[in-house]
């Protein structure tokens, strides 16, 4: 799906359905039908209940300790909450424009795919999950003798388009001296890139965990996100919100902060009670959740709303710098048609009632 499609109008001005409407359509009737399949997610809430439909990546997070522990069904008793688990931040951006999600885990790269262009997807960043480390990584097969990104060239590499690890991989190409024409470049979500990996149909994958541990136990890693981040262009998890849920139920966006913040704490003064939730919900054992947990890096509340992220009201942190950045590099790499101003990124961060919104 390219960001052209995802951005265009839900009708021309013909009145003719688009794309985007189609796709979003088959999203809703796609998400809606999983939902149901599972019951309509866990919680305490009636049938009249409030609902919050809230999407997670299957990754090593404070999310996964606040679905385990049942920490927001918990502060929110009344509400019905379903959890929807997704693959990538391009079918995560695509339920938004179904109207099938409230809250959701998303790349900063996707977002900043999301934001871009004339017609944004209606959303807001609201917390930073975790910043991208050795989670996310460049793996070569053993078998290939490849040892550097520049011996990339003329091989297949696979990653999930419109993701961070796309984004990362394209800068690790333009480090190395390679353009995405010098590799062919293979669109697959991890678990068909794990299936690639052992058909010997792919050379080298840019992917996050669980599937990079899978792939380092016969490869060989050539970069890591935390690598190309300190080389200028980081990569993180955020979580956003619909600007629909901002305006008619801030509440729920508050109380739902507090349990991010809280599963922050958590990671921090009970590491084996999280990782051991981290092991339930990836059906991992308690030592490789501790060791995934290990190579992510995560914030405190503070320093989510610190100046260096997030930021407080009236005061938009450097994530819209990052975001900024990431869009011009899309830009530059015909990824994204233009890049978004940072004033515009910065009015895409909900930052009403922090820092005091995680106390």
């Amino acid at each position: 799906m390219t960001s052209s499609a995802n951005r265009a109008g839900t009708r021309s001005a013909g009145g003719r359905l688009t794309r985007r409407s189609v796709l979003a359509a088959a999203l809703a009737a796609t998400t809606t039908a999983a939902v149901s399949a599972c019951g309509g997610g866990s919680g305490s809430g009636g049938a009249g209940a409030k609902r919050l439909r809230l999407g997670y990546f299957a990754f090593p997070s404070g999310d996964l300790v606040i679905k385990n522990q049942k920490l927001l069904e918990k502060a929110l008793p009344d509400y019905r909450i379903s959890w929807i688990k997704f693959d990538s931040g391009a079918t995560v951006n695509q339920a938004f424009l179904g109207k099938s999600l409230d809250i959701a885990a998303l790349g900063s790269s996707p977002f900043a795919r999301g934001v871009s262009g004339s017609s944004p997807i209606p959303y807001k960043a609201a917390f930073v999950l975790d910043v991208a480390g050795e989670n996310e990584a460049l793996i070569a097969r053993k078998s290939t003798g490849i040892t550097s990104v520049a011996g990339l060239k003329g091989r297949t590499v696979a990653t999930p388009f419109a993701s961070t690890s796309h984004y990362s991989l394209l800068a690790a190409l333009t480090q190395a001296g390679l353009t995405t024409s010098d590799v062919k470049l293979v669109d697959l979500q991890p678990q068909p890139i794990l299936a690639a990996w052992q058909r010997g149909d792919i050379d080298a994958a840019y992917v996050w965990l669980p599937t990079l541990d899978d792939l380092r136990k016969t490869g060989n890693q050539l970069i890591s996100s935390a690598q190309i981040a300190a080389g200028g262009k980081p990569t993180l998890d955020l979580a956003v919100v619909t600007d629909e849920l901002i305006a008619g139920d801030p509440h729920a966006i508050d109380v739902w902060r507090r349990t991010e913040a809280q599963a922050l704490r958590l990671l921090k003064s009970d590491p084996e009670g999280s990782a051991k939730s981290v092991a339930a919900e990836l059906d991992i054992s308690l030592a490789d959740a501790k060791a995934q947990l290990a190579q992510g890096v995560f914030l405190t509340p503070g320093q989510v709303a610190s100046a260096e992220w997030l930021g407080t009201e009236g005061a938009p942190g450097k994530l819209a710098d990052y975001v900024t950045s990431t869009a011009r590099f899309l830009a530059d790499q015909k990824q994204i048609d233009a890049a978004p101003t940072r004033d515009t990124v910065a009015k895409a961060l909900y930052l009403k009632g922090l820092p005091g919104a995680f106390n």
